[in-house]
């Protein structure tokens, strides 16, 4: 994929965060995208503390398309996942995932805040611990400024 296509669907990713946030949850979203590399599958935002956009939208993808055609998909999501999300990735078998800001930057906003304590564990990690290579790239510098925005802007008013 080329970084127009990333940068489109991070964006997109962001504005599933915004319909979460809209809901009254935490701004987080993921997008799954086949690989046609333009059809969107599925989008999620986040529910809850243990129903994180990504790791619902990787257990909705396993349950409704088969292991082969995931390893070919895309999951953007405007903020890398954390390691719940990137196992619950690994396990549905989506071969390519693309954040646009890091944990780490994600713990700038947040803080030591009850409703989001930050794990600083990179998906990086969890993926490098597996036996499949899932694609992960990112951060991509190009979204994560508005990335970190929302993200600065929701939890400040949290505080």
């Amino acid at each position: 994929m080329n970084n127009a296509t990333d940068i489109r669907f991070l964006r997109m990713s962001n504005e599933v965060a915004k319909r979460a946030i809209a809901l009254g949850k935490h701004p987080f979203g993921a997008v799954l995208v086949a690989p046609d590399k333009e059809t969107v599958l599925l989008t999620q935002c986040n529910i809850d503390t243990v129903n994180h956009a990504e790791s619902t939208l990787a257990r909705i993808a396993a349950s409704n398309f088969p292991a082969e055609f995931l390893w070919e998909c895309t999951l953007y999501t405007a903020v890398e996942p954390c390691c719940m999300c990137a196992g619950t990735i690994y396990w549905a078998n989506i071969g390519r995932v693309v954040y646009g800001m890091s944990e780490k930057h994600l713990f700038e906003c947040t803080g030591n805040h009850d409703e989001n304590p930050t794990m600083s564990i990179p998906a990086s990690y969890i993926f490098k611990h597996g036996q499949k290579k899932i694609e992960l790239t990112g951060p991509v510098y190009e979204i994560e400024k508005e990335t970190l925005k929302l993200q600065k802007e929701f939890w400040t008013a949290r505080k």
